[in-house]
């Protein structure tokens, strides 16, 4: 595909429908798009929380306008793929412990045991401070993006191209925000696209012009 281009969007609705069908079938039961052109980002994705039904993701139509139509692609499905990789009800070490602490914090307050509650509380506290670290932190972004790069070229990216505009993406989004610069994670994002794209497949029309 190509689009370091601006296109025009129609409208809102057209978007929408476009992005919704740029996702993975397992996000779009679980996802809903929105626009919002009070928050100050391009694309806000919340942490997810176990009661919704849906997630969403939010919009800032303005600036969202500004990146081309592949650079909106991959930040999309980046966004997407970290949210549907957050699993906060896996039965996994740390969910368990969180699951355990809630149900003796529960128990501890029918005891009136002030000790206990604290105990369990603070488990509870540490178990889910660690599983939000897990689907936050710099691994989970990461992964994110090889997972969104996979999908792209399901959807007729080659890799390479993918990953030029997953890391266009990255790079023009702070000067669309007003921001100084890029974050931390967003320098280590870039700095392991930058290294892909030595390694990554060259599409078959630009290995034919190279021969």
């Amino acid at each position: 595909m190509e689009g370091s281009e601006v296109s025009p969007v129609v409208n809102t609705n057209a978007e929408i429908t476009r992005l919704k069908d740029l996702m993975p079938a397992s996000g779009r039961m679980k996802i809903r798009i929105m626009i919002d052109d009070r928050q100050s980002t391009v694309i806000e994705t919340p942490f997810p929380r176990p009661w919704q039904r849906s997630h969403p993701i939010s919009i800032n139509w303005q600036l969202w306008q500004e990146l081309s139509v592949s650079q909106r692609d991959l930040l999309f499905l980046h966004n997407v793929c970290w949210l549907i990789s957050v699993r906060l009800l896996k039965p996994e070490l740390y969910q368990g412990i969180a699951a355990v602490g809630v149900l003796g914090t529960v128990f501890e307050l029918f005891q009136a045991d002030a000790v206990g509650i604290l105990a369990a509380g603070g488990l509870t506290a540490i178990a889910a401070s660690q599983v939000w670290r897990t689907n936050t932190g710099n691994q989970a972004k990461l992964d994110a993006d090889d997972v969104a790069v996979r999908v792209a070229q399901r959807r007729g990216y080659s890799e390479r191209d993918a990953v030029r505009h997953l890391l266009e993406a990255i790079e023009t989004v702070p000067r669309i925000e007003g921001r100084g610069g890029m974050n931390y994670t967003e320098l280590l994002r870039s700095q392991k696209l930058k290294s892909r794209l030595g390694t990554a497949n060259t599409p078959p029309a630009a290995r034919i012009r190279t021969q």
